[in-house]
C-alpha cells in the first residue's frame, strides 16, 4: 500500500496550527462600532428575529454559515479513528466551502457514537446554521441520522458521503456513457462495497435508467439467498448468487469500487465490456491504480478520488455548489431533484469548451473526453452555473422559501 506521509512530506507543516480561523465582518475600531456590534445596538436584530426567525438569515450569519459535523466513524479510508482525530478533514471541509463558494463553515466533532443522541445534539446547535454538512459517519447508522435530521430540521442536511460521492460520479458516468456510444439501461454494474457512498452511487443510477447492477459487500454478493441482509442491503439484492467480483465483472461495462485499497487488480476486468468504466473511489489509495487498470485494459476509461489522477470523483465538485444553491432560496432541504440538476450541470460542464487558463494552470490542454469526463475542481464557472442548477430545482420543487 502507498506510504501517504513517504509521499507528502509537508503535511504536517501544512496543518500545523489548523487551516482555519474567525475574521469580523464588520468594522470595531470606535465606541458607535462597539454599540452597534454589541449593546445596546445589537437588541435591535434580535427583537426582529424574535417576531420573524426567518430574519435571522438576513441579520446574522446563518444564511451562509454551514456547520460540518462528524463523530469520525469512517473518516475517508482510514475507518474508526474518532472525534478528535477527524478534526483536520473537517477543518480542511470547511476551507473548501470557503474556497469554492464562499460559504463560511464550522467544523463540529461530535463525540457521541449513538444516532439518536448524536441526532439530538446536531438539533440542539441546529439553530446556529443555515445547513448541515453531515460527514465520514459509517453505515448504516449515517442512514438513520440523516432521515432524522431532514425530517426533524427546516434546513439543508446532507451526509456528503453518500450524495457527494453519488452526483459527482453520475456526473461522469452521464459522460463516460455519452463517449462510448452505450446505454444506461444497458449497463450492467459491478459495485464493490456497500456502505453510504455505495448505496447512493446505486440508488442514483438507477434513477439515471440503470437497470443491472451487482453488489458485494465484505461477505459477497447481496443476493436473495442471504439471511443476513439488513433492511437497506434487501434493497440490492439479486438472484443470481456470483462466487466472486471477478465473476460478477465477466460483460460488465462499469466498476465501481467504494470499498478499500489495492482490492482488485488487472486480471479482473480483463473481461469486462469495450471500453470499461472503472471508478475506484477508496480513498487515500483506491480499490486499482489507474496505471495498473490502463496496462490491463488501455481502453479502460478511469475515475478515482486522487487529485494527483484525472477524472478525480471530488466532493468539492458538488457539496459548495449544492449547499450555495439551496442558501441562495433558502431551501428548506436538499431533496432529490436538487441533487440530480448537480449532476447534470456538472455534465454538462465537462463538455463546454475549457477556460485557457485553466489548461496553462494544469500545463496540458483540458477537453471533454476520457480523461476529462468531469470539470476541474478549479474551473471558475463551477460556482454559479452549478448551484443555480440546483436553485432553480429547488423553486421548481417547491421547497425554496425565495425566489432565485
Amino acid at each position: 500500500m502507498e506510504d501517504i506521509a513517504k509521499r507528502y512530506p509537508e503535511a504536517l507543516h501544512f496543518h500545523k496550527g489548523g487551516k482555519i480561523e474567525v475574521k469580523a465582518r464588520r468594522s470595531l475600531e470606535t465606541e458607535r462600532e462597539l454599540s452597534l456590534a454589541y449593546t445596546p445596538g445589537v437588541a435591535v436584530p434580535v427583537e426582529v428575529i424574535r417576531k420573524d426567525p426567518l430574519k435571522a438569515f438576513e441579520y446574522t450569519s446563518k444564511g451562509h454559515l454551514v456547520a460540518v459535523i462528524s463523530n469520525g466513524t469512517a473518516c475517508l479510508g482510514l475507518g474508526n479513528v474518532g472525534a478528535l482525530a477527524c478534526k483536520p478533514v473537517m477543518e480542511g471541509k470547511a476551507v473548501l466551502f470557503k474556497k469554492f463558494a464562499n460559504i463560511d463553515a464550522f467544523d463540529i466533532e461530535v463525540n457521541e457514537k449513538d444516532p439518536d443522541k448524536f441526532v439530538e445534539i446536531v438539533k440542539a446547535i441546529a439553530p446556529t446554521f443555515g445547513g448541515i454538512n453531515l460527514e465520514d459517519i459509517r453505515a448504516p447508522e449515517c442512514f438513520r441520522i440523516e432521515e432524522r435530521l431532514k425530517a426533524e430540521l427546516d434546513i439543508p442536511v446532507m451526509h456528503d458521503d453518500q450524495h457527494g460521492t453519488a452526483l459527482i460520479s453520475a456526473a461522469a458516468l452521464i459522460n463516460a456513457v455519452e463517449l462510448t456510444n452505450k446505454k444506461m439501461e444497458n449497463l450492467k454494474v459491478v459495485v464493490i462495497g456497500a456502505g453510504a457512498a455505495a448505496t447512493s452511487c446505486t440508488r442514483i443510477y438507477k434513477s439515471l435508467g440503470v437497470q443491472e447492477v451487482v453488489m458485494f459487500d465484505s461477505r459477497g454478493v447481496i443476493h436473495n439467498g442471504r439471511d443476513d441482509l439488513n433492511e437497506i442491503k434487501k434493497e440490492f439484492a439479486i438472484d443470481t448468487h456470483y462466487k466472486s467480483y471477478k465473476e460478477a465483472l465477466k460483460g460488465a461495462d462499469v466498476l465501481l469500487g467504494l470499498s478499500k485499497a489495492d482490492l482488485i487488480d488487472g486480471d479482473d476486468i480483463m473481461e469486462m465490456n469495450v471500453h470499461p468504466m472503472v471508478f475506484a473511489m477508496s480513498n487515500p489509495v483506491p480499490e486499482i491504480m489507474p496505471e495498473v487498470a490502463k496496462v490491463a485494459r488501455p481502453d479502460v476509461l478511469m475515475a478515482t478520488g486522487r487529485s494527483d489522477y484525472p477524472n478525480q470523483i471530488n466532493n468539492v465538485l458538488g457539496f459548495p455548489y449544492i449547499f450555495k444553491g439551496a442558501l441562495r432560496v433558502r431551501a428548506s432541504c436538499i431533496n432529490e431533484p436538487m441533487k440530480l440538476a448537480a449532476a447534470y450541470a456538472l455534465a454538462e460542464l465537462a463538455r463546454k469548451e475549457v477556460p485557457h487558463e485553466l489548461s496553462v494552470a494544469y500545463g496540458r490542454k483540458l477537453v471533454f473526453g476520457e480523461e476529462y469526463l468531469i470539470p476541474s475542481a478549479f474551473d471558475p464557472r463551477l460556482n454559479e452555473f452549478v448551484s443555480i442548477a440546483v436553485a432553480k430545482a429547488a423553486v421548481e420543487s417547491q421547497v425554496s422559501r425565495l425566489p432565485l
